[in-house]
């Protein structure tokens, strides 16, 4: 004896497959859209990142001549990386760097986009194209042209520095106690246009009823950037911090030309030892797993500015 089926549950079971042929549709397109992207970071991202991490496990070098056939020594990499002074001392000029570059570039970028997104300032567009420029230039040439601005016995800043009462001749990427706070400076004059650039989108975000309110209120400037600035900027700190300590680093090029990681290792960052292991020494297993340290480095990083900033804005929301 068969049971009836009802018009209801037959209408029912039909939207339901309708349901999960669109929602099937719909993965093929999303994986087809996809397909390319996900490829692209197949060949040259996670490709990469594991046979990285292979040799990493390995003694794999490079010689004049030809590749040497790597043989797996497990962790010993990272074991005599671990018992490394140089190892320290790079980690320690790379958080010195970070912890310089980081907040400065933020501060300048912040305090220009304040200036420069004000309506009753002239020219505007001009000053904000001059701010902006430095970041369109190769790091590389403007590295280059600052090493003959800096230059003891030819530059620009030194013979300032000499007028203003200064030492004469001083050079202030061959000297330890400068050298990294030049490089910083260098830096955050490269990179802050496009911060700057980033924090203007967000204030001309703010909605220009909030400050009447406020100055209807009888509220000052430092409150009004206080109470409505700070918090509805706050998704654009978040942006500019994270990327920020990230690009700090990786910082590199600015070492390589300025400094070479001298005057006595003093400058010498992590990235900066990856190249001259690899490259320099051919220790690629070495270098390997150098990159997988400041890799782990960086994960942790961005991990805890991320938890920061989401416990700040569970508060904020109760």
């Amino acid at each position: 004896m068969t049971t009836a089926t009802s018009p209801r549950s037959e209408a029912h079971q039909v939207a339901k497959e309708n349901r999960k042929a669109i929602q099937m549709r719909n993965l093929r397109t999303g994986i087809l859209f996809t397909a390319p992207a996900l490829i692209v970071l197949a060949i040259f991202v996670f490709y990469p990142a594991v046979q990285t991490f292979i040799t990493s496990l390995t003694n794999g070098r490079i010689n004049s001549n030809a590749r040497r056939p790597a043989k797996f020594i497990g962790f010993q990499n990272y074991i005599t990386l671990f018992q490394s002074r140089d190892f320290w001392t790079d980690v320690r000029n790379t958080l010195v760097y970070a912890v310089l570059y980081a907040p400065i570039v933020v501060i300048v970028a912040l305090a220009f986009a304040l200036l420069l997104n004000r309506k009753d300032l002239k020219f505007v567009g001009f000053f904000r194209t001059c701010m902006f420029l430095p970041f369109v230039i190769s790091l590389t040439v403007a590295a280059i042209a600052w090493q003959f601005i800096l230059s003891p016995s030819l530059g620009l800043v030194p013979y300032w520095i000499s007028l203003l009462g200064g030492p004469e001749h001083i050079d202030l990427l061959g000297t330890r106690e400068t050298s990294m706070a030049t490089i910083v400076f260098i830096t955050v004059w490269k990179i802050f246009g496009y911060f700057m650039v980033i924090f203007l989108a967000g204030l001309q975000g703010i909605s220009a009823e909030l400050y009447e309110a406020a100055s209807l209120d009888g509220a000052s400037a430092w409150q009004k950037f206080r109470y409505i600035t700070l918090p509805a900027l706050r998704p654009t700190f978040n942006y500019v911090v994270i990327f920020g300590l990230i690009g700090s680093f990786q910082v590199f090029d600015q070492v390589f030309i300025l400094t070479s990681g001298g005057p006595a290792r003093s400058t010498e960052t992590i990235v900066y030892r990856i190249y001259t292991e690899a490259f320099g020494n051919g220790k690629l297993g070495y270098a390997s797993a150098l990159s997988y340290v400041l890799l782990i480095m960086t994960l942790i990083v961005g991990l805890v500015q991320l938890y920061t900033n989401n416990k700040h804005e569970k508060e904020e929301i109760a």
